[in-house]
């Protein structure tokens, strides 16, 4: 039972084989017995005649016309050539250099925007406001530095030069009646603030 279905198998492959072995050789065999001849038989060859198609010899092969091997020289045809006159445009053909262009001239200046000089404004610096403190007094020692005694509103601060007063003014230098301050938020000179009479 299965050797009957193996050999129905390999029939039906030898028999699918068969056919594509068909379809290639008729695949090969039929441009030469019709598309060959007729493609070769159109084609003319350069100074035929149209309309005729070329004369062949023995073996099939081309034989060229007679009149295409006339040795003859024309002397008319050379005549005719020598009479033509070369009528050009006036340029010289054997040199490189291109043809004159004619640049039109331009109807304005070529600057649009006018020039302007840019001026420099400094930067405005805000006026620092008026130190809040009021100078009073100081107090001095044999041996050390002056320190002042500075008061705003119910709270006094004690300072020296160069100390800072209230996380914000340093005291830059004392006099016997003014105190320089310099308000460490805002730039800008030092203040003074007189010795007020209390």
């Amino acid at each position: 039972m299965q050797l009957g279905l193996e050999n129905k198998k390999q029939t039906k492959w030898a028999i699918v084989l068969g056919v594509i072995a068909l379809l290639a050789v008729a695949y090969v065999l039929i441009p030469m017995f019709t598309g060959s001849t007729a493609a070769t038989s159109s084609i003319a060859p350069v100074g035929a005649a149209p309309g005729r198609a070329p004369a062949r010899g023995a073996k099939g092969k081309r034989s060229p016309r007679a009149e295409n091997l006339d040795p003859t020289l024309r002397l008319d045809l050379l005549a005719s050539v020598e009479q033509t006159q070369y009528e050009g445009s006036g340029r010289n053909i054997f040199t490189s250099e291109p043809d004159p262009v004619a640049i039109p001239q331009p109807g304005g200046p070529g600057v649009t925007d006018a020039a302007k000089t840019p001026t420099y404004t400094p930067p405005t610096i805000p006026a620092a406001p008026q130190i809040p403190l009021k100078f009073f007094g100081f107090a001095s020692r044999v041996g050390e530095p002056k320190r002042v005694f500075l008061i705003q509103g119910e709270e006094v601060f004690v300072a020296g030069e160069g100390e800072i007063v209230n996380r914000r003014y340093k005291v830059v230098r004392i006099s016997p009646t003014s105190v320089e301050m310099q308000d460490m938020v805002y730039s800008g000179p030092p203040q003074n603030i007189p010795l007020t009479q209390g």
